[in-house]
């Protein structure tokens, strides 16, 4: 799951007014993000099972445990407390934290409780990968519904503003291309 991730930012920005969209949207993936350096440093891991959407076990067993994720949220929202303060920073850290939430439904018993699977707990995952079609029907609806929900609030903003709203129109449009474009590269890879 990508593109599912930006449309819950995109939802949790139409109700967040003072929490800065490019924000969410770096918190929302702030797990993928530290995965990367940690997968090029062969720290962490992705095995392909079959080629197409949801066709990998990823060995991210620092960053989606439960332990690094709740971390990583923390840190993320710690970084964010200076400069925007406690409730954009709280914002931050749940939408971070809800990246293992979604995650949660769409991979498979991958996901360990805690940093390198410590003590050989069980792993999480409710594997809706393993059913493409439907977890690409998920990440839509979070796709769509994050562009307007976004696109319904900005357009009351734009609205009390006075202003016409084509911004609004316009940045709820980008949502949803580039959700559905996301959604696209990794439905066809």
């Amino acid at each position: 799951m990508v593109a599912g991730h930006f449309g819950f930012a995109a939802i949790v920005k139409s109700r967040e007014k003072s929490t800065p969209l490019w924000a969410l949207m770096l918190a929302t993936v702030w797990l993928d993000v530290v995965f990367v350096p940690l997968l090029l440093a062969h720290r962490e891991s992705v095995q392909p099972i079959h080629p197409g959407y949801g066709g990998l076990i990823i060995h991210a067993d620092y960053t989606h445990s439960i332990v690094g994720m709740l971390a990583l949220s923390a840190a993320l929202g710690a970084i964010f407390l200076r400069n925007h303060g406690r409730r954009v920073a709280i914002v931050i850290s749940l939408v971070s934290a809800s990246h293992w939430v979604l995650d949660l439904v769409v991979h498979r018993p991958d996901m360990p409780v805690l940093p390198r699977n410590l003590g050989n707990l069980t792993r999480f995952g409710f594997g809706l990968w393993n059913h493409p079609q439907a977890a690409a029907c998920v990440e839509l609806v979070l796709v769509v519904a994050g562009a307007a929900t976004y696109w319904r609030s900005a357009m009351n903003v734009s609205t009390k503003a006075g202003r016409n709203g084509k911004l609004a129109s316009l940045s709820a449009a980008m949502i949803a291309v580039f959700g559905l474009f996301v959604l696209y590269l990794d439905y066809t890879s």
